[in-house]
């Protein structure tokens, strides 16, 4: 273990014996807003993920991938609107030629925000701008009053083709739409690309009004985000305005907010499209202006190469996986909710023996913890009913969710551990696949381990690795490595050091540090094997930033028929980012394993390995049981017909969502309860919320211790 100057010593000695709980070593503990602790109690009605969308015939469509919902602003309409990604939407529903019938930007309403019924398709037929190109990823905003619907052409006919930003017109959210005829953002080279030729990802708009101006984000993992200033009438851009948020091969699928003096910005990242192993998730950073600078928690911005990003939604080890491309809405009584796609894991694609990845439209509530959204108070994407969105008068909101408490280590396994302070390797360790003596070894306390040319996979010639036993039960093992990958600039692609729960070559948990492109960023990923023929092997998703040296922790859980794995990053060893949580079946147990890998030429340095017994491990995250009710399907209006400039005859994708644009227009004090009601709710609120931090304080003096769109 290296040595520490002597008061981080000791807070780390303190820690390692269980001398001082680790909420009062480093961070405090979360709290939420006062306001949100004090809501009223009782939600009128629940619902269940995903959201169900009733098309004309009484079919259920599958899928909305992308979503995007906007309130109508017509009083005669009290209804929301939900668009989606070009998509099939019914298995069943194919051409005559066999294949699956795609949908042109669907479109439903709901009064409840919970049942939709289908409107119509928004853009039936194709502009002919976009030539042989799809739609993707639309947003739709309210402004001079008319409604704007931008969309991703992933195509265009202009010279050099690339992908753009699109925009239609209507009068009402249910059409019909002109569409502009041209590109509000037209195609571009990436930023800092002297290649004329070259062609960035122009996908996934946002658009927001602030302080009277518009502004329209846009980008991809190919070329980054980036925002531009917006015309008044939204259907031009300026191009000199425009600035970039984030760097390259990190995020799509912008969603911007306002919340108490911030604008955030959410991104997702990895693949969105994966089947079983799809590990997208959904990121956030903030900032006093809407063109940024935008940083995380930790203060790491967007735009660094060791990109920042605080984690807001991610899988949780319920059926739900690969969360993210969300949107906001705000129902009456105030309350934030996310609209986000996600992925079944037990049901992953739309055709059965195919690898069309089947993408469902889930929401869940927005709590704010310390100035940071959470969903669910950390609880991430829901499979259990819910207390429903207030959406009419006379309906109450349900409190928000308290924070979750994050598993920490219990006694350490001294067995298992290993500060690597002695002159060679521990007899606990044991090598797969040994490398050359000259590439590893103990130095200053430290286990030195330089990464090798090969991979971690069941092909021949796959890299060696360091393994333990791992124990018996839950557990918790961390790790502290730096990689001396350089912190900025392209392309060590795809080198890395970390910690492994490995079964076999074909088989393992991975949290590692790991170069992407001109990224450095956290990986948690799953491989699996065998696998049916075409079907992903690999899936991952991504955590917390990069420091010069990062912690990394695995947390095993286990239900009575899976393992659980949830990962999490710290740049100080107290305050910590969840990566998300990947299953596997009861079984063979792994072995812990330290991988150095993916790329000769430079090291990864381990301080230490530290694996300890949970410590009153809580359960797989949940709320309490709340009755489910089934709500009435929305009238549907009658669908108008879209008039195009030029159009001709009609892949799936991500976006974020429309801003409610001043739209929310009600309150808890206008929902129908007395205000006598309010003071007693209030009072027993206020009450059981004093109560709950006498226990925490108790419990606290008792603790012992702390990837892109497919086609």
């Amino acid at each position: 273990m290296r040595k520490l100057p002597l008061a981080a010593g000791f807070a780390a000695a303190a820690l390692m014996f269980g001398l001082i709980p680790a909420s009062a070593a480093g961070a405090a503990a979360p709290t939420v807003r006062p306001e949100a602790a004090l809501a009223a109690a009782v939600a009128t009605g629940s619902y269940t993920n995903p959201l169900t969308l009733t098309l004309p015939d009484g079919r259920t469509a599958e899928q909305c991938a992308d979503p995007d919902v906007i309130r109508s602003a017509d009083p005669a309409d009290e209804a929301w609107y939900l668009f989606c990604t070009r998509d099939a939407l019914d298995a069943d529903e194919t051409n005559p030629d066999g294949s699956l019938r795609f949908y042109s930007i669907p479109t439903y309403r709901s009064t409840d925000l919970v049942t939709w019924a289908f409107v119509a398709e928004a853009l039936p037929q194709k502009p002919a701008w976009i030539g042989a190109g799809d739609m993707w990823a639309p947003d739709v905003v309210y402004l001079n009053g008319q409604y704007h619907l931008y969309y991703t052409a992933t195509e265009t006919t202009a010279p050099g083709g690339g992908s753009a930003i699109g925009v239609a017109t209507a009068d009402t959210p249910a059409g019909p739409w002109t569409d502009a005829g041209a590109p509000v953002v037209e195609p571009m080279a990436p930023p800092g690309s002297t290649d004329p030729n070259a062609r960035r990802w122009v996908f996934d708009p946002e658009v927001i009004t602030a302080d009277g101006q518009n502004y329209l984000y846009f980008g991809s993992y190919f070329g980054g985000l980036s925002v531009r200033e917006l015309s008044a009438d939204g259907l031009s851009t300026d191009p000199a305005s425009q600035i970039e948020v984030s760097i390259s091969n990190r995020y799509e699928g912008t969603n911007v907010v306002e919340h108490d003096g911030y604008f955030y910005l959410l991104g997702s990242a990895t693949n969105c499209c994966a089947g079983p192993l799809t590990g997208y998730g959904v990121f956030a950073g903030r900032s006093t202006s809407p063109t940024g600078p935008f940083v995380d928690r930790t203060g790491t911005s967007l735009l660094a190469g060791r990109v920042g990003g605080t984690p807001v939604l991610h899988q949780n080890g319920n059926r739900w996986i690969g969360t993210g491309h969300n949107s906001m809405v705000t129902d009456l009584a105030g309350t934030q909710w996310i609209v986000y796609h996600a992925v079944d894991r037990n049901d992953p694609y739309m055709v059965e023996g195919e690898t069309y990845t089947k993408r469902p439209v889930l929401m869940d509530r927005i709590d704010w913890v310390d100035g940071w959204p959470t969903v669910r108070g950390g609880r991430g994407p829901s499979d259990t009913p819910q207390p429903a969105p207030v959406t009419q008068p006379g309906e109450t909101a349900a409190p928000a969710s308290p924070p979750v408490t994050q598993p920490q280590p219990g006694d350490p396994i001294a067995a298992l551990s290993d500060e690597f302070d002695g002159d060679a390797l521990s007899p606990q360790w044991t090598w797969i696949r040994e490398p050359d003596a000259s590439t590893y070894g103990i130095e200053d306390g430290q286990f030195r381990f330089d990464t090798q040319g090969a991979d971690l996979s069941p092909d021949p010639g796959a890299a060696g690795l360091l393994t333990e036993q791992a124990p018996e039960g839950d557990y918790v093992v961390e790790t502290r490595l730096s990689v001396s990958v350089p912190a900025e600039g392209c392309c060590q692609n795809f080198v890395q050091g970390g910690i492994v729960l490995y079964t076999d070559d074909g088989n393992f948990i991975k949290h590692a540090v790991s170069s992407i492109w001109e990224t450095r960023q956290t990986e948690f990923a799953k491989r699996q094997d065998p696998v049916p023929a075409g079907y992903p092997a690999y899936g991952n998703g991504v955590g917390g930033p990069v420091g010069e040296d990062t912690y990394l922790r695995i947390v095993r859980q286990h239900s009575d028929t899976e393992n659980l794995y949830t990962g999490y990053t710290s740049l100080d060893g107290e305050t910590w980012d969840e990566s998300g949580t990947w299953t596997t079946p009861l079984g063979v147990a792994p072995r812990i394993g330290l991988v150095s890998m993916a790329g000769a030429g430079f090291t990864s340095t381990f301080d230490y390995v530290r694996v300890s017994s949970l410590a009153v491990a809580p359960p797989v995250p949940t709320d309490p049981p709340v009755e489910p009710t089934t709500p009435a399907v929305p009238p549907v209006p009658t669908p108008g017909t879209t008039a195009a400039p030029g159009v001709t005859g009609g892949s799936p994708s991500t976006d974020p969502a429309a801003t409610e644009q001043g739209r929310t227009r009600s309150t808890l004090s206008q929902s129908g309860v007395d205000n006598t009601g309010i003071l007693v709710i209030g009072g027993i609120a206020a009450a059981l919320v004093l109560a709950g931090l006498v226990l925490l304080l108790v419990r606290r003096r008792n603790a012992t211790r702390p990837g892109r769109k497919q086609d």
